[in-house]
C-alpha cells in the first residue's frame, strides 16, 4: 500500500494544455475514482501515475518517493487496461505468471501466487484456458488477476468495464470492491461511468477540460456539488435544470411559474438563476399546489415509475415509486423539495450558498 501525491501536474500535448495544474492526494489504502466526461484528461492523468506518459510539469510521488523519472516497471504499480491486454497463445495461469517469470521469481513462490489469485477470483477451473475460451468478464478477471499476483503497491484501473454489456459490468464493479476491499490495496479507477464512481469510490475527483472541479466522497459530491456541471454529471438520471429569476423571495420561471427558495442559498433580487433539482427529490401533488406539467413520456421501471414532463419548455425527470398510468398530454402537477434543491448562478454555474 501507499499514499500517492500529484502536485500541479500540467501536461501539453503539442500546443493543447490537457491537463492543468491537477493536485490532490491519495490516502493510503484508498479507492479513489477519477470521473469526468470524454477529454477531459482523466485517462492522461492516470497513464502519467503509470509512467506511460512524460510529466510535463509537477511530480508525482508513490509512498512519498517521486516517480517522475522513474521507469514503469520500478514503480510498483499494476495497470488493469480497458482491452484486457492478455497475450492470446498463453494460458490463464501464464498469463498471469508473465510478470513474475520476467522478475525471475523461482516456481515455488510464482505458484503460491497465482493460485492465491485464482482462488480470490474464482478462476481455479480456467488456469489451463486460453483467453479465446473465456467471456468477457473471465478475461477481465484474468487481467485483475495478474495485477493482483504482483503485489503493487497501487492498482490503476483505466475503465476496466467499458467492453462489458449493461448486466455484467454491475456484477464486475461489485468484484472490484469486494477485491479492494480484501487486499486494501491503493486504488486509482478512471471511468466515464458516474454510476461506477458514486458505487465504488472512497473519494471522487470530478474532472472538466484538464482541470479539477471537485473532490468529495461520493455522497458529498451528491448532497453539495460546488457547481451546476457536477450536480448535472452525479447522479442518475441527472438534475433537471430550470432558468429563472428572483423575485420576492421566489424563483419565477418561465411563463409565471413559481418555486420556494431553496434551503441554505443566497442569492439577490432579480439575479437570474438556474433550479437545480434531482428526479427523485420532486413530489407529485393534487389541486393548485406545485407547478402545473405537461407529461411527455412515461417509463415504468417495475420498481418506480420515470416521467419525462415539460416546463415552460424546459424537460424535467422525476422518478415515483408508485405506479403511474399517465398518457403523453396529461396534465400532473409537480413540488420539488425546497430541502433538497439547489440553486446555480446563471453565469458562471457556481452553486448559491
Amino acid at each position: 500500500m501507499a499514499h500517492v501525491r500529484i502536485d500541479a501536474v500540467h501536461k501539453h500535448f503539442g500546443h493543447t494544455h490537457v491537463i492543468k495544474g491537477v493536485s490532490f492526494d491519495i490516502a493510503d489504502g484508498e479507492f479513489c475514482v477519477l470521473v469526468g466526461p470524454s477529454g477531459c484528461g482523466k485517462s492522461t492523468l492516470l497513464r502519467m501515475l503509470a509512467g506511460l506518459e512524460k510529466i510535463g510539469e509537477g511530480s508525482i510521488s508513490i509512498g512519498g518517493k517521486v516517480v517522475n523519472d522513474i521507469a514503469p516497471k520500478e514503480r510498483d504499480i499494476a495497470m488493469v487496461f480497458q482491452n484486457y491486454a492478455l497475450y492470446p497463445h498463453m494460458t490463464v495461469r501464464d498469463n498471469m505468471a508473465f510478470s513474475l517469470m520476467l522478475s525471475k521469481m523461482g516456481k515455488t513462490g510464482i505458484d503460491e501466487r497465482v493460485d492465491k489469485a485464482s482462488d480470490i477470483l474464482g478462476l481455479r477451473a480456467l488456469l489451463s484456458r486460453l483467453p479465446r475460451q473465456l467471456s468477457g468478464g473471465q478475461r477481465q478477471r484474468v487481467a485483475m488477476g495478474r495485477a493482483i499476483v504482483r503485489d503493487p503497491q497501487v492498482f490503476l484501473f483505466d475503465e476496466p468495464l467499458s467492453n462489458l454489456d449493461a448486466k455484467l459490468r454491475v456484477s464486475m464493479r461489485t468484484e472490484i470492491k469486494a477485491l479492494h476491499q480484501r487486499l486494501k490495496t491503493t486504488s486509482v479507477y478512471v471511468t466515464h461511468d458516474q454510476v461506477e464512481a458514486m458505487t465504488m469510490a472512497d473519494k471522487i475527483v470530478v474532472m472538466r477540460d484538464g482541470e479539477i472541479e471537485q473532490i468529495g466522497t461520493p455522497l458529498e459530491l451528491y448532497d453539495n456539488p460546488v457547481n451546476q456541471f457536477v450536480a448535472g454529471f452525479i447522479g442518475s438520471p441527472s438534475m433537471n435544470f430550470l432558468p429563472g429569476v428572483v423575485r420576492g423571495g421566489q424563483v419565477w420561471l418561465e411563463g409565471d411559474a413559481r418555486l420556494p427558495m431553496p434551503e441554505r442559498t443566497g442569492a439577490h433580487e432579480g439575479q437570474a438563476v438556474v433550479y437545480g433539482t434531482r428526479p427523485e427529490h420532486i413530489d407529485l401533488v393534487q389541486g393548485t399546489d406545485g407547478i402545473g406539467t405537461e407529461v411527455v413520456v412515461v417509463e415504468p421501471t417495475g420498481a418506480d415509475t420515470q416521467v419525462f414532463t415539460r416546463i415552460g419548455g424546459v424537460e424535467v425527470t422525476s422518478i415515483f415509486r408508485e405506479r403511474h398510468d399517465f398518457r403523453p398530454g396529461a396534465q400532473i402537477r409537480l413540488r420539488p423539495d425546497p430541502t433538497r434543491a439547489h440553486l446555480f448562478d446563471a453565469q458562471s454555474g457556481r452553486r448559491l450558498t
